[in-house]
Order: C-alpha cells, then structure tokens, then sequence
C-alpha cells in the first residue's frame, strides 16, 4: 500500500520548475509478470500500487494534472481474456481507490471513446468517479482509457464539423476546443516505461512541445522516486519553444 502522506521534495529538485502536467505511458506489466514466472494478468494487478505512488509522488510535488495511459484504442487486439481481465480490473480499481482520491482532493476525469465495446459496468463506474471528485481542485488525475491519440484528432474533427464550423474558421484553437479535456493544461513532461522509445498513439496534439524521458523500469517497478528522477531529468532541459536564446 503507498504511503498517502506528503513527502518533503527531494533538495535536488527545483520546486519552482516542477512540471504543471505529467503524462505517463504505463510499460512493461506483461514482461514484469514474465520475469516473476506469473501470468501477464499479475502483471497488470501489480501496477496498481505504482499509479497510487506515483500519484501520490505527484500531489506530495504539487503537480497540478497527472494522465495515465490505462487502455489504448489499439489494447482491443489483445487476448479475449486479457481484454476481459482488463476491464474487470479498471472497474475493481475505480471501486477501491475513488474515495480514497477523493479525500485526498483529486479529481478523476477519462479521455477515450466511450463506444459499443466498454461494457456499462466499467462506464458506470467511470461516471461515478467522475461525479464524485468533480469538484475536487488539488490535483486532476485524467484516465487515458479506451484512448488514441489519433481517434481524439478525429473526433475533434467530427465536432468541429458537427457545429458547422467553416473552412476559413478552422484553427488550433477551434481544434483544441473540441479535444476531450480542453481545460487540461499541454503536458510539460511524458515519461514512459520499461524501456521502449516510442509515443504509441498517445496525446499527438497535446505532446508537441513536452519533454520525453524514457527509464528502464518496469511499470510494477515504479515508485514515486522515479518519478522525482524523470522530473529532475526534465529540470535539466531547456525549454525553448521553436525559439532561441538570446
């Protein structure tokens, strides 16, 4: 069980440039499980007590937006079981863990298509967080789930087009209005796990201009001071823009 209590932060981080917004690719469950000898299954199970560290690594930090990557657009072509054992165990954890985030001021919002294939039990139980912590401002804990970074462009341009938006009237702006969280700060900072380098459909607009950092660790393995490592990586960029130093 992690620890909810606030740690001081580490005196090699800069608390003036922690980041307003942290997204993480959640790695390496199946290739944990395998090393333990245990099925992909336990995998998954273990990464739950890294996204509550992580998150509470998160609120001890004052970071003010945290997006996990809990299920892709690209996850339905898994195993059936899997699948299944994957939906079971998102609504398990929204049962268990909701009221706990709640008291500790996060609010739980959901990025992804809410279509055909999530079974009502697991919307149900999303809109249930979602109602319960809306009014929570400490920090905003968004779940990447049933998501992809190229469906969100889609269905922002289906809205778009929807509310009759002419050729002439189309922007950024028009287009980041219409993604599914426009309230939600870009990301400063992705980190992704276990030792893959690729972005996997993951916030292609929002990622434009966020740092990268990339660890070994497995995601079961992830603890808060990882995640205080990736922000003092991202501490050492300079962050330009598209512009120059003068």
């Amino acid at each position: 069980m992690p620890d909810p209590r606030p740690l001081p932060i580490p005196e090699w981080l800069d608390p003036s440039r922690v980041p307003v917004h942290v997204a993480v690719v959640m790695d390496g469950n199946g290739r944990w499980a395998k090393r333990q000898g245990l099925p992909r299954t336990d995998g998954h199970a273990a990464g739950e007590a890294a996204l509550m560290d992580t998150t509470y690594g998160a609120l001890s930090l004052g970071v003010q937006a945290l997006t996990v990557y809990a299920f892709s657009t690209e996850n339905w072509r898994r195993p059936a079981d899997e699948v299944r054992y994957l939906m079971n165990f998102n609504r398990g954890l929204l049962e268990r863990r909701s009221h706990e985030l709640d008291d500790e001021g996060v609010r739980i919002v959901f990025s992804g298509r809410r279509d055909w294939r999530v079974p009502r039990q697991v919307l149900r139980r999303m809109d249930e967080s979602r109602d319960l912590t809306a009014r929570n401002r400490r920090m905003t804990l968004n779940i990447a789930f049933n998501y992809g970074g190229r469906a969100e462009i889609v269905d922002a341009v289906s809205r778009l087009v929807a509310d009759g938006v002419s050729a002439s009237g189309v922007s950024e702006k028009v287009i980041r209005q219409r993604l599914y969280h426009p309230e939600l700060p870009d990301p400063d900072l992705v980190v992704r796990t276990s030792g893959e380098h690729r972005i996997s459909n993951f916030l292609l607009w929002e990622l434009a201009y966020a740092e990268l950092v990339f660890t070994d660790v497995l995601w079961p393995d992830f603890r808060r001071e990882d995640l205080f490592a990736a922000i003092g990586e991202f501490q050492q960029r300079e962050r330009r823009f598209g512009g120059l130093d003068r």
